[in-house]
């Protein structure tokens, strides 16, 4: 087979079998004889049969992509500008949460509370786990 445009090709095809598709419909319509109308439903069917191998085909060739436009001078300056900016936000809101966070020693009796309850789950002082 030479090398030809996929999506072209399936499309001519599709137009083909379209076309004999309606073929086997008329003499299916047309004709009263019961062998007329089996061979005439044979074809269809092995039409579908090759408009659905021709649908794979078409799946399983690759799309061309169209390529991205090159970025300009000023996106990358746009771009530059937004990255410097988020980085300042991030640094500022690290600064902030330092500031208002600051850890708290926990009391005795909590301290005391989570000890007997890991003692209660090991089995008591057993040193079962």
């Amino acid at each position: 087979m030479t090398q030809t445009d996929i999506p072209t090709w399936c499309l001519n095809f599709q137009l083909k079998l379209m076309a004999a598709l309606d073929a086997a419909w008329k003499s299916i319509e047309t004709n009263n004889d019961p062998a007329e109308i089996r061979r005439a439903r044979d074809k269809a069917k092995a039409i579908g049969d090759l408009a659905a191998m021709a649908r794979k085909v078409a799946l399983i060739t690759p799309r061309d992509r169209a390529k991205p436009p090159a970025p300009t001078m000023t996106d990358a300056v746009a771009a530059h500008l937004h990255a410097t900016q988020g980085v300042a936000d991030l640094s500022a809101m690290l600064m902030d949460t330092r500031r208002a966070v600051a850890p708290e020693p926990a009391p005795a009796a909590q301290v005391e509370h989570a000890r007997r309850a890991l003692d209660k789950l090991k089995g008591g002082r057993r040193g079962r786990l």
